[in-house]
């Protein structure tokens, strides 16, 4: 599979788009007066200890304060372990994720020590039941007004803050360095045995000559790079990390929250983040951001150097790639297949929902058939949807039923195989009795929905808006109220919006009619052009 990276620039935004093979598979966009937060140190202020939820919020000097966990702080030193306890001997031998410690990918559990596997269920209370008693409790080990170093992992969603960890994780090309932890872990993206064992043996070497405190990770762009550009990697990130300790002594004696160390932009990061050896091309509009882009490749991956190209034609490059088409298209409900099936993509507060549906596809053999190879390719699609939306969270998928088993065997591995070429974590049940698939998808950051819209002014977001004639029914009611409570009125003018009016004059007239004789009183009417379909307005004369 072939990738391209366009990268489009204004004085407004800066764009990237990931094409898989020609079609657009994922986007990013940063709006230059709304940067994002994720990967930023800050020295934050406590504001407030809440120690029923084992939980802090955090001034960081944003809009909104931020919200630490118990569980994102660093671990106290391990208490004498209760040898009737299960607890899984964690290694520095012990493999981490990627998307466990990288902020910029999988940003929860950054940092902390590996989570355990499922081969004991018991781990997990154990261990959450010691950092949650004694002196771990977050009420004995932050106060407020407290200062402390903190490192933004999700954005600010909605109404909810940011969310914080203490345990600080800084990424380079090929590595993540983890001032906080003592693990060296490989990427799970990295197979064959042979290479994460040369990786492991290669880190613990390099950090011992340099003399490193802190964790390694070795993400999934380090599978076959030379020990020399581990080595530059390593070094760049020592003196980040300096760098990052020396701005807050200096700033320590303030009392405001500041910022101390801020993520690259989002065409650097690009180049960091997405760029691997499948990646044919990076093409960028912008000339200054060209030439930076091609000094930061040239230090930090090489590889890519010859690739960058500096686009200059007439039309926008967005319009040539037809990622615009695309991107107003990842706004809609509905997604058509190619079969002539379609998705309903539905996104509330609490979960995300999409529908299948065959549509006007009657290609099958039989009616199991048709659904089979309906669902199928549905698959395809949510996946990238997921993707191109950035959907995360409950995520419920509603396949059409299947009654043979084997079918619904294939569309989960189908599913499955989609969702393993996805950077961000999920996990999905077995499709039920209804067709449904339950899934999770982790959410760092804002939707596509979310960033470039906002609840419908008419609606409230609701996506219908009352029928003429029920807000006709309304203002008869509120007239006849009106009526009973003031004695003094002589007539009622009705405001409001041309269709209600319209209504109200041709098939509701015999009832208006009615209401003047029932209330000895006449009203009139009056179209306000700003007025949306359920706004209007009794005024009594």
């Amino acid at each position: 599979m072939s990738e391209e990276l366009l990268i489009n620039v204004s004085p407004m935004e800066s764009r990237v788009a990931v094409l898989d093979n020609g079609v657009l598979g994922e986007i990013y966009i940063e709006r230059h007066h709304k940067l994002g937060l994720v990967g930023n140190i800050y020295l934050g202020t406590v504001v407030r200890v809440l120690p029923g939820m084992q939980a802090a919020f955090v001034d960081i000097g944003q809009s909104r304060t931020a919200f630490l966990h118990v569980n994102d702080m660093q671990r106290e030193p391990r208490p004498v372990v209760n040898k009737k306890a299960k607890f899984v001997n964690i290694t520095a031998e012990t493999d981490i994720t990627e998307e466990t410690a990288a902020v910029i990918l999988d940003t929860d559990l950054a940092v902390t020590p590996p989570v355990v596997s499922a081969q004991t269920t018991d781990v997990v209370t154990t261990i959450s039941t010691v950092t949650t008693s004694g002196k771990s409790l977050i009420q004995h080990r932050l106060h407020e007004s407290q200062r402390i170093l903190v490192q933004v992992t999700k954005d600010q969603l909605g109404s909810k803050g940011a969310r914080l960890t203490t345990n600080i994780s800084l990424p380079s090309r090929y590595l993540v360095y983890l001032p906080s932890s003592d693990h060296i872990g490989i990427s799970q993206r990295i197979d064959g045995d042979e290479e994460r064992t040369r990786l492991k043996t290669e880190l613990t070497s390099l950090m011992q000559t340099v003399n490193l405190k802190g964790g390694l990770i070795a993400r999934t762009a380090a599978e076959r790079v030379p020990v020399d550009k581990l080595e530059e990697d390593i070094y760049y990130l020592v003196q980040l990390w300096r760098t990052i300790c020396a701005r807050r002594q200096e700033i320590n004696h303030q009392r405001s929250s500041e910022l101390i160390y801020q993520e690259l932009s989002l065409p650097l990061r690009s180049i960091r983040d997405l760029v691997h050896g499948n990646t044919e091309k990076v093409i960028i509009d912008n000339e200054k951001i060209y030439t930076e882009v091609r000094a930061f490749a040239k230090e930090f991956v090489p590889f890519v150097y010859d690739r960058i190209v500096h686009y200059t034609a007439e039309p926008a490059l967005f319009d040539v790639h037809r990622v615009e088409d695309d991107l107003s298209d990842a706004l809609k409900r509905r997604v058509d297949l190619k079969s002539g099936g379609y998705l309903i993509i539905d996104q509330t507060e609490a979960m995300t929902t999409i529908d299948v549906n065959t549509g006007s596809f009657v290609g099958g053999r039989s009616l199991e058939d048709t659904v089979y190879k309906t669902n199928l390719e549905a698959t395809h699609a949510i996946a990238r949807q997921l993707r191109l939306r950035n959907l995360g969270g409950i995520i419920i998928l509603d396949f059409i039923d299947m009654l043979e088993q084997p079918h619904k065997d294939d569309v989960l591995e189908s599913l499955q195989a989609q969702l393993a070429q996805d950077y961000a974590k999920s996990n999905i049940t077995q499709v039920s009795e209804l067709g449904l698939v339950e899934m999770t998808r982790k959410r760092t950051r804002e939707s596509l929905g979310q960033q470039l819209c906002e609840p419908c002014s008419t609606c409230q977001g609701r996506g219908f808006v009352k029928t003429a004639e029920t807000v006709c029914f309304e203002i008869f009611r509120e007239i006849m109220r009106c009526a009973r409570t003031y004695n003094s009125p002589k007539k009622f003018t009705v405001v409001a919006h041309a269709a209600v009016i319209d209504l109200l004059l041709t098939s509701e007239a015999d009832t208006v009619a009615d209401l003047e004789y029932l209330l000895g009183r006449v009203i009139t009417f009056e179209v306000e052009s700003l007025y949306t379909q359920e706004q209007y307005d009794i005024v009594l004369d």
